[in-house]
């Protein structure tokens, strides 16, 4: 994800052909990023717009700014920060899913109806799926020691990634997500802590928990637990990287499973990466890290380390980084027909022009790599399926539901398109019933 700052600009251009490409040209110069262009008003003689745009720090939005007020004829009449409005109040709430106008309402939902269900919980602890939301309800779980990029800055300035999280479990899966921040660091107390959380639960994401000890929690939550539970740096991240790599393979006509595959970069992404590329049936993957607990990681998964970069390049076929390293892969390495998938928000390792003039066939960054492609679906599929481990034949087939949606050209589906996720759930659930427990959990 981009941690970038974003404006909102009211310009106000004359209606002749050209100008809205005049304040388009100074924005580019400057290195912004435009999104989306609505026009509000036209008049007489002018159109006044709201233009959406992107940028990496304060002096460079001060660059911008000074740039389109120079243009001649042309206002800038507001600068707003839409992102901060709409954090305003938080992005999510409890409601109740009934009325409660009468009497009658309320000793049905409380007391003394409530209580003749307690009972039968109380008999029957699987009907709890029934009749309260457990069976329906993801908890969110952070440390946030790894927000976003920005780092460890702590749950409490994570609660905006993890409000959005719900809001978009909710939206594009239907499913309820509670977010829990946790003022502990060390694994066990995370462990302990989640264990005694979870019976309010029908599964657990972890979310921004920093590397190495993310392993360690989710590895230990997953035996533990009879809940599914899910950390979405690494396989929400490895699914939608999978799907592109397959979307790219078929642009190109490269058979990804005889490939060979390398991973720049060796943390939470990468090592999941790595391993989902195995469970799809790639042959040969190779990894690069500066890290060597990281490289021994990924040779305990069966995976292969190069001892540099320039060997990885020489070597691979497809090569993914996903380092947070800006113009980390130099244009003399990339080896002619080569797919490069340089993934790191802002800036990618390599621009893909670079790459592409370099002789890459097919090269692109990370802008379009969002892990809302997989997770809402992932637990959509699993709550249905009832099962309690998420496997990688479960994952895989995510991937591949992503990539099958995926229109020709492009090399991921719209991240908003509900027959997307509904996809995913489908083939995780098929996969669920199919395999059931047989493929155990990642170990």
């Amino acid at each position: 994800m981009m941690n970038n700052l974003i404006r909102t600009l009211m310009v106000q251009t004359p209606t002749v052909p050209g100008n809205l490409g005049r304040v388009a040209t100074a924005i580019g110069n400057v290195g912004g990023d435009i999104g989306e262009v609505e026009t509000v008003k036209v008049g007489h003689n002018y159109t006044m717009r709201s233009i959406t745009v992107q940028v990496e720090s304060e002096d460079q939005l001060e660059e911008l700014l000074e740039a389109v007020r120079s243009l001649e004829g042309i206002t800038l009449h507001t600068v707003s920060d839409e992102v901060l409005h709409a954090h305003e109040g938080g992005k999510i709430q409890m409601k109740s899913k009934m009325k409660i106008e009468s009497i009658a309402d309320l000793r049905r939902v409380y007391t003394p109806g409530v209580a003749n269900v307690c009972r039968a919980i109380q008999e029957q602890p699987d009907k709890a799926k029934i009749y309260t939301s457990i069976g329906n309800t993801v908890a969110i779980v952070t440390d946030g020691t790894a927000i976003l990029g920005l780092g460890n800055i702590g749950p409490v300035a994570g609660m905006p990634v993890m409000e959005g999280k719900a809001a978009l479990f909710d939206q594009l899966a239907n499913v309820n997500a509670i977010p829990i921040l946790l003022n502990v660091n060390e694994p066990e107390e995370i462990i302990q802590t989640v264990k005694n959380i979870s019976p309010g639960f029908g599964g657990i994401l972890l979310e921004d928990i920093g590397s190495p000890h993310c392993f360690e929690i989710e590895e230990r939550l997953k035996e533990e637990l009879d809940i599914p539970v899910m950390h979405d740096d690494q396989h929400g991240t490895a699914v939608v990287t999978l799907a592109a790599a397959i979307s790219a393979c078929r642009s190109t006509g490269v058979n990804l499973k005889e490939a060979k595959v390398g991973q720049i970069g060796l943390g939470a992404a990468g090592i999941a990466t790595c391993r989902m590329f195995m469970a799809y049936g790639v042959k040969q993957v190779i990894g690069a890290d500066k890290s060597p607990e990281a490289n021994e990681r990924l040779v305990s998964y069966g995976g292969k380390v190069a001892d540099s970069l320039e060997e990885l390049m020489e070597n691979c076929d497809i090569v993914i980084a996903t380092t947070g390293v800006p113009g980390l892969i130099r244009k003399e390495w990339i080896r002619k027909g080569q797919i490069i998938l340089a993934l790191s928000n802002p800036k990618p390792e390599i621009e893909p022009e670079d790459a592409l003039e370099a002789g890459a066939i097919y090269a692109t960054d990370g802008r379009s790599v969002n892990n809302v492609l997989g997770f809402p679906g992932i637990f959509r599929g699993v709550l249905n399926a009832g099962v309690r481990d998420i496997t990688h034949t479960m994952l895989v087939a995510a991937a591949e539901a992503i990539a099958n949606s995926t229109r020709p050209g492009d090399l991921v589906p719209h991240p908003l398109n509900l027959a997307v996720h509904e996809a995913v759930s489908e083939a995780v659930e098929r996969a669920a019933v199919v395999h059931g427990e047989k493929d155990g959990v990642y170990r």
